[in-house]
């Protein structure tokens, strides 16, 4: 009889994990955490079920550009997947943004929001990208205050309702570069009928939003990003026609194929000023807070989905007589990514907590302090290892993980942009080092490492407290040490940054599993801490300049 592989499962996305759950024992209030069990249930149930078979099915769907009608008009429609569809209505009933701007909970109410989002978006082809840019859009507009705008959009941004749910995208992106954004060329002209917008935009993501938020330069501003200004443009004109705005083409991209990311130039796109006629990118840092943090939620999300897989698969395959979650060597390696899932998810948490206390207003001076630093380092930490747990994950399928008609290769392909979006590792890094001049900002990180140390009593968790310790100090040694030497500071600010990350998410890891021990939640949590360390913390190594030049 010939012999067919049974394929990987996924249990209730809720119910099968539980650091999510006991994360959410510890942090929500009680009251708010029963009460929304069953709504969690139940997004884990699709999640997992009918979502996750959609998007089975759903593979070769992807975004199609339309330039012109049958009779020689130009129409640029993009035709998003199926699936794509239902996630814009799922995302407005389920409240995927509209949950943190109802504020019901307090800050609170950003923890319940990212659980909501962690257990569908795996499910969800990256839908998570408009979401972000909405979330981001709706906290830039309430930040800058420009109520004409804000009675316009901010209904549609946080609406619960399919019918006048609106995304909105992010324009930022020229030939000149992604990262230097003081280079944008695209001019803001002002006429009689108010301002309009010309030139190319290189990488527009979600291009299918009603709105966008986009830079550009004022005729008569001078050069930098102090001469841009941050400006609020609606895709389409009221009679449907598009706005000023001509799609080159959809980009051929690595990942995140569903996303219809476009090629645009604006020709008199209309457009309005949201905050003044400068300082455009200062503008943007309530936007970059809100996406970046999408960005490291989705390193939780992505991770825990090839992690399940993983761990479903061992327990199906079966090789030289026995199952892979019998194998030692198989179970040390799914217990090594458990590991690394577990400390991502809590430092992305983390984030989230201090962005809802920070919007919330009842954030310290010492929470507003680490939460400039511990962003980016959230959102560099993640992106790097989502890469590495997924491709490990990747391999757990042997071969087959490597074929595409499994739905698995997608998963490495979409994990690859969570280290590039929003910032790459690099440029993340040396917005760090920005934030640790700032006076501050890295005693606030100690003092939140050292609180959370102060938790720990358990000798088997003792390890770990030492190993972040060390690298803490480590870290503190070598910066102090290297004040004189920017070069070398510059050189060395990723594993500076990386270090800062990994002894944060240890930090968090040990008080959790001290949680867990103390309230019933058991020792699972204790092992990932212990294998955290084993698989290093301090990355923090003198380089010799010279010998790097040499290399490139």
């Amino acid at each position: 009889m010939s012999f067919f592989q049974a394929p990987p499962q996924l249990g209730n996305t809720y119910d099968d994990d539980g650091l999510l759950k006991s994360y959410l024992a510890r942090t929500l209030p009680e009251d708010l955490r029963r009460a929304e069990e069953g709504h969690l249930r139940h997004l884990g149930a699709l999640s997992a079920g009918p979502l996750f078979e959609a998007q089975l099915r759903d593979r070769l769907n992807e975004p199609v550009l339309t330039q012109w009608d049958a009779w020689g008009h130009r129409v640029d429609q993009i035709e998003v997947s199926p699936l794509w569809k239902e996630a814009e209505k799922l995302s407005a009933r389920e409240g995927l943004v509209a949950t943190a701007y109802e504020q019901r909970n307090g800050w609170h109410s950003r923890v319940h929001q990212f659980a909501l989002n962690y257990l569908v978006q795996a499910s969800l082809d990256v839908y998570s990208c408009p979401l972000a840019m909405t979330d981001g859009a709706a906290r830039t507009l309430l930040a800058l205050d420009n109520r004409a705008l804000l009675d316009r959009a901010l209904p549609r941004l946080t609406s619960r309702d399919p019918s006048t749910f609106w995304t909105s995208g992010q324009w930022m992106t020229e030939r000149t570069g992604g990262s230097d954004v003081g280079l944008t060329q695209t001019v803001a002209r002002q006429g009689p009928e108010g301002w309009t917008l010309h030139g190319v935009k290189w990488f527009t993501s979600a291009t299918t939003a009603q709105m966008a938020l986009t830079l550009a330069r004022p005729e008569g501003n001078g050069p930098g990003g102090k001469g841009l200004a941050l400006f609020y443009v609606e895709t389409r004109l009221p009679e449907g026609r598009m706005n000023g705005i001509s799609i080159h083409r959809l980009k051929d991209k690595l990942g995140t194929r569903k996303v219809p990311t476009a090629e645009l130039t604006l020709e008199g796109c209309r457009a309005i000023p949201v905050a003044g006629l400068s300082d455009g990118i200062r503008n943007m840092a309530s936007m970059l807070n809100v996406t970046r943090t999408w960005n490291a939620m989705g390193c939780a999300w992505g991770a825990r989905r090839a992690l399940a897989l993983a761990r479903d698969y061992a327990t199906r395959r079966v090789q030289f007589g026995a199952p892979l979650s019998e194998k030692p060597l198989h179970v040390d390696t799914l217990a090594g990514m458990e590991a690394e899932a577990s400390g991502l998810f809590l430092l992305a948490f983390r984030a989230v907590e201090l962005l809802g206390k920070m919007e919330a207003g009842v954030a310290s001076e010492q929470e507003l302090l680490l939460q400039r630093l511990l962003t980016p380092l959230a959102k560099l930490t993640t992106g790097k290892q989502a890469v590495a747990l997924t491709s490990e994950a990747l391999e757990c399928f042997g071969g087959a993980g490597y074929v595409e008609d499994t739905g698995l290769p997608v998963l490495l392909r979409d994990a690859q942009v969570m280290s590039i979006w929003e910032g790459t590792t690099n440029v993340l890094s040396l917005d760090a080092l920005r934030a640790m001049a700032k006076e501050g900002a890295l005693e606030a990180l100690g003092r939140e490492v050292d609180a959370q140390l102060s938790q720990v009593r358990d000798g088997a968790l003792r390890p770990c407290v030492e190993a972040v310790q060390a690298a803490m100090e480590h870290a503190q040694m070598w910066l102090v040490g290297n004040m004189g030497n920017a070069a070398g500071v510059e050189a060395g600010a990723r594993r500076l940054a990386l270090t800062l990350g990994r002894a944060c998410e240890l930090a968090l890891l040990t008080s959790h599993a001290q949680w867990c021990l103390d309230n019933g939640h058991g020792p699972r949590t204790v092992a990932a801490a212990r294998r955290l360390v084993h698989h290093g913390v301090d990355l923090i190594r003198d380089v010799d300049l010279d010998d790097s030049r040499a290399l490139v």
